[in-house]
């Protein structure tokens, strides 16, 4: 049997010990063992609390510091914040303040503007205004200039007019006849109107003086008589606008024959007529003084007046007719013009509106404008 050996940890040796010491040796040994083992491990244990309890605290102290200094910054943003609120709130107040005081001040120079730009415009409105009444007053001026000229000198037109229509009536009427304006400007009556008969031979002379105005005058008489004598008519006749007292439509005065525009065609008529008739009996009764006597005694007697009164009448009666109807036609034209005017005043009115309301954005439109007034308003005067 083999003996154990130990060895002495602190000397050395090798020494050899019984079962029995064994036994008590291991006992003894695994007691210091357990004790030794459980005070490594207690103090392992407590050393490990140690650490541990070191390292919370260090962990700890670690976070204390974090939060503190988290605290601090959480401080330090509070302020920063309340300072940048305040500072917004400064910058808001400052903001409202200048867009205020900008407000005032665009405010201040809109009105300073607007007062300078209205009395600019006043102004330039005024000068413009004065400008306008003085055209006006030069076109008024320059109308009745123009009126006044055309009136002097609207007597000798409406003469030739008159002249024109004499003369277009006879040869109308009396195609046979040889109907000859006097040129102007050439001393004699107006018209010479020889007269013939169907087999184109003369029967006399008819001369006419046309008189478009407004008063008689005696002296036409003796030059129309003077023409006559000149051109041996038997016939002279005066178409005047204006008679003389005495005369209703047409009669005679000094031998010479008198009418109003609305006779003259009935009275050329039968003074023909009886032309025709006399240069027929004078025909027929050639050298028969006597009866030429009678004749010219029965052309300046009453009954032959009569007679021509009559006829004119009758004439004048059917020319009175066609007046009445003309004057109908010209009575619908009138109320058809009376109407047009109407509207035309009223889209003028409404144009003029517009325009204050408006202003230049209206497009203009030309008959509206001045001119075209200022040329109608020529022609209602005309």
């Amino acid at each position: 049997m083999t003996e154990t050996l130990i060895h002495c940890p602190e000397c050395g040796a090798t020494i050899p010990i019984s079962e029995a010491l064994q036994q008590q040796i291991r006992q003894e040994l695994e007691n210091r063992l357990k004790q030794e083992w459980q005070s490594r491990l207690r103090q392992a244990v407590e050393q490990a609390e140690r650490q541990a309890r070191q390292s919370l605290e260090m962990q700890l102290q670690l976070l204390q510091e974090q939060l503190e200094q988290q605290r601090r910054k959480t401080e330090v943003a509070q302020k920063l914040e309340l300072q940048l609120r305040k500072e917004k709130a400064e910058l808001e107040q400052k903001r409202r303040e200048f867009e205020l005081e900008i407000q005032r001040r665009l405010d201040d120079e809109k009105s300073r503007l607007e007062k300078a730009l209205r009395e600019q415009l006043s102004q330039e409105q005024q000068r413009k205004l004065l400008e306008k009444e003085k055209q006006i007053e030069q076109l008024r001026q320059a109308l009745a200039d123009a009126k006044q000229k055309a009136e002097l000198g609207s007597q000798e037109l409406q003469g030739e007019a008159l002249e024109d229509d004499v003369q277009q009536g006879l040869e109308s009427r009396f195609p046979h006849d040889r109907i000859e304006p006097v040129p102007k400007g050439m001393r004699g009556a107006d018209i010479v109107q020889t007269v013939r008969n169907d087999r184109q031979q003369d029967c006399g002379t008819i001369v006419w003086e046309i008189k478009n105005t407004k008063h008689w005058q005696p002296a036409w008489l003796d030059k129309l008589k003077q023409d006559q004598r000149s051109l041996s008519a038997p016939i002279a006749v005066l178409v005047s606008a204006a008679l003389p007292d005495g005369i209703n439509g047409f009669g005679r005065i000094d031998g010479v024959w008198v009418c109003g525009l609305r006779h003259w065609p009935a009275l050329a008529s039968v003074l023909r007529e009886q032309l025709i008739q006399v240069a027929f009996a004078r025909a027929a009764s050639e050298g028969q003084n006597e009866k030429m006597a009678l004749l010219y005694q029965y052309l300046a007697s009453d009954e032959f007046r009569q007679k021509v009164e009559t006829i004119v009448e009758a004439f004048e009666a059917l020319q009175s007719q066609l007046q009445k109807e003309r004057r109908a036609m010209e009575k619908l034209w009138k109320e058809r013009e009376k109407q047009l005017q109407r509207v035309i005043t009223s889209t003028a009115g409404m144009y003029g509106d517009l325009q204050g309301i408006i202003g230049s954005a209206l497009q203009p439109v030309a008959a509206l404008e001045l001119e075209s007034n200022l040329l109608e308003y020529r022609e209602e005067e005309s």
